[in-house]
């Protein structure tokens, strides 16, 4: 294998003697898999990129290797599933006996040079201050009351022109749809996850309710992962506790998710999966209060952005945020009679019927 020029081998310099006191390095070499090799057992891609150094310090050699990973669709396409490659490396080489150990972790500096992990522990991420007040309590408020006012149908209408000005623009990028399909549904934050958190005597939510709804879902990521001209900017995680609203209104978002790219399905499930939820769980709060709201947010997204597939592609999403509302780990007090009708809602729409907002009436019924 010939050596390499590398663009920037003064960065890797200094990531040598950050290492080894007085260590030079002397070559650095990209490692490819089975260069020299063809036939059917010639592999053709891996999951990094990795660069033998070969340093001498003090009068001795050795080589090292740097690992990067590559992105890739095999769940490496964001930057922070190519970090949690690294670090779980970081965490689990020198478990094995015989296997090559672990000298440092860390990141590229965009300006040059390195940031080393070594002896860190949990990440953090700091960022700005948003005034407002939850959405989740506005809903508090029209439930407690029994109907909805002006303003609660103003925000709800703010809530879908938000949504609809954020699906507006595509995004062509198919591996990036798939993935989101698969992690809607095999993610631990996704559906299998979110089962995986019913305690087995969960009353309305027995284990074989669950795994029939699970092989559904799994049917419907077959249907949707090649549907990549529906990828969209999403939030992601749009519910009522991820939304502040300031005295006059404007809104400020909370905790994207996921990529922030996938269908806009995702969304609009997210937030108004709460509407029925809310509804179920404050009895008469239905018909005053969140079906106005619902039957609003519908109308305005719909009106600014026409999506004639949205009832057909729907299904999977309403599963998901169905489970988790139905879910004690999340809400441990919800009513029986709620999981009950909310999963009931979600396998009519997992077996076939196209979503339409008058569906929610007979939820209520």
């Amino acid at each position: 294998m010939a050596e390499t020029e590398l663009s920037d081998t003064t960065r890797l310099e200094e990531l040598v003697r950050s290492l080894f006191d007085e260590a030079r390095l002397l070559r650095a070499v990209p490692l490819k898999p089975d260069v020299d090799v063809s036939g059917g057992t010639h592999k053709g891609t891996g999951y990094g990129a990795p660069i033998r150094l070969d340093i001498e310090q003090r009068g001795q050699r050795m080589s090292l290797v740097l690992h990067t990973a590559s992105a890739n669709e095999f769940g490496h396409d964001r930057r922070s599933d190519r970090a949690a490659e690294m670090l779980l490396a970081a965490d689990s080489f020198d478990l094995l006996d015989g296997h090559v150990r672990v000298l440092d972790v860390g990141a590229y500096r965009q300006g040059g040079g390195f940031v080393s992990l070594r002896g860190t522990g949990e990440f953090y991420l700091l960022t700005s201050w948003a005034e407002g007040a939850l959405y989740a309590e506005q809903l508090r408020a029209v439930a407690a009351r029994g109907h909805a006012d002006e303003q609660d149908l103003a925000t709800a209408e703010t809530l879908a022109s938000y949504l609809a000005r954020l699906h507006a623009e595509p995004l062509v990028e198919p591996a990036v749809y798939a993935r989101s399909i698969r992690d809607l549904v095999g993610s631990g934050e996704g559906i299998f996850g979110l089962v995986d958190a019913y305690p087995a005597d969960t009353e309305a939510a027995p284990p074989e309710r669950l795994l029939a709804l699970e092989q559904q879902c799994v049917q419907w990521r077959e249907r949707l992962k090649h549907e990549s001209r529906r990828l969209r900017r999403i939030h992601g995680d749009f519910h009522p506790f991820n939304l502040l609203l300031d005295e006059r209104g404007k809104l400020a978002l909370l905790d994207t998710s996921r990529g922030s790219a996938g269908d806009p399905a995702d969304d609009l499930a997210a937030l108004t999966i709460n509407y029925l939820f809310f509804g179920l769980e404050n009895e008469g709060s239905w018909q005053g209060g969140f079906a106005p709201l619902w039957y609003r947010l519908w109308k305005s997204y719909t009106a600014a952005r026409p999506d004639e597939e949205l009832g057909r592609v729907i299904a999977p999403f309403f599963a998901w945020r169905s489970l988790v509302v139905c879910c004690p780990r999340w809400y441990p007090d919800a009513r029986v009679r709620t999981r009950e009708r909310l999963l009931a809602f979600s396998e009519r729409l997992l077996g076939g019927e196209v979503f339409r907002p008058e569906l929610a009436e007979e939820i209520f019924r």
